[in-house]
């Protein structure tokens, strides 16, 4: 069933763009359009901001040292730095590339990894009470 409700006005209003007129511009015009406008996490990460407090989870692959430790991070531009728990000093960059360096205690470690949108995810190696230790760190956005 074939339902037309066009009238002569809206007709007159596409008479100066005949092209457009037929329906079949709006998937071509969709699509143009989402390409224009990503999602808010994409757009703030293609723009390089990581901005906000991440949450990290370490896990030890080497040594003794305990995993499963959780460390909220500070991203202010393209400083890190710590949100609470320890001495965090580090950067990103606009790629998402960050190097950090924790202190907590006696115990100490540096790492570095990427940062994707709202995840990350990279390595770390330190002296944590006493043992040197590696493994990987989990990050995601709060």
């Amino acid at each position: 069933m074939s339902h037309s409700s066009s009238s002569p006005r809206s007709s007159r209003r596409f008479a100066a763009f005949p092209r457009f007129r037929s329906l079949s511009w709006l998937p071509v015009l969709a699509c143009l359009a989402a390409g224009v406008a990503p999602g808010t996490a994409e757009a703030k990460a293609t723009r390089g901001n990581y901005d906000g407090v991440w949450n990290v989870v370490f896990a030890t692959t080497r040594g003794v040292c305990s995993s499963g430790y959780s460390v909220p991070f500070m991203v202010t531009g393209s400083r890190v730095s710590s949100a609470g728990g320890g001495r965090v000093s580090g950067t990103i960059n606009r790629g998402g590339a960050v190097a950090v360096n924790v202190s907590v205690g006696a115990s100490r470690a540096s790492g570095g990894g990427r940062l994707v949108a709202s995840s990350g995810s990279g390595t770390w190696s330190g002296i944590i009470t006493g043992d040197q230790c590696s493994g990987t760190w989990q990050a995601s956005r709060t």
